[in-house]
């Protein structure tokens, strides 16, 4: 079960001219007022444009509650449940799902960017065999681009766990993101699979030996 943290703080960009606006500044507002966020900042960003462009927003209502950024309109409940996700390993999670599954692949990059902790989240993500195809494909596009990086040579012993994953799929994953680390040590660990029951983990298995190796020589 997740520990409810410290209620987050929130920052809300407008529109002057923005008719989802107000309604969301009313929920937010109303959230406020019973504890559920800690303080409430909200900025108009046709008066202060730097801002909006220094965030990267390029569409309003915008609401950063915690660590989580969220577009468009949203309801007061909706709202309240991020705000009590805010803080959460779980809840940074199913944020980080909700964006990888609409596609947000940027999104999720910046935020690794700005906190590398977030490669344990999606990884725990990526264990998981309930785990949407679409979030799937843009963890392996996000860890692809990691290559032989010290962030994901970190998690060598956390990929060489998830090769022994019931999900022959994950374990299949497993080989190639071991073998994207470079390290000589990820040989002694996909050689098992070789021998792996299904074929596919034996193909992905070799051709992860194969890759790790030219990774080696270079």
């Amino acid at each position: 079960m997740s520990k409810q943290m410290q209620p987050p703080d929130v920052l809300l960009l407008t529109g002057t001219h923005c008719p989802w606006c107000p309604k969301v500044l009313a929920s937010l507002q109303a959230l406020l007022a019973d504890g559920t966020i800690a303080s409430l900042e909200t900025v108009n960003v046709e008066e202060q444009p730097a801002l909006a462009a220094e965030l990267n927003v390029r569409t309003v209502p915008w609401v950063r509650i915690g660590p989580f950024e969220l577009e468009g309109m949203h309801s007061t409940t909706e709202l309240r449940e991020w705000a009590v996700r805010a803080g959460s390993g779980d809840g940074m999670a199913e944020w980080l799902d909700q964006l990888l599954s609409n596609g947000s692949i940027d999104r999720v990059e910046k935020q690794l960017q700005q906190e590398p902790a977030t490669l344990d989240i999606l990884l725990t993500l990526f264990s998981k065999s309930g785990t949407g195809l679409n979030t799937r494909i843009g963890i392996s596009a996000i860890i692809e681009d990691l290559e032989r990086t010290e962030l994901l040579q970190s998690q060598s012993d956390r990929l060489a766990e998830l090769l022994n994953h019931q999900d022959a799929h994950i374990r299949g994953d497993a080989c190639h993101f071991l073998s994207l680390t470079g390290l000589p040590r990820a040989k002694a660990l996909i050689e098992p699979l070789l021998n792996d029951p299904e074929p596919d983990v034996r193909r992905i298995a070799l051709e992860s030996l194969e890759h790790l190796q030219q990774s080696i020589l270079h």
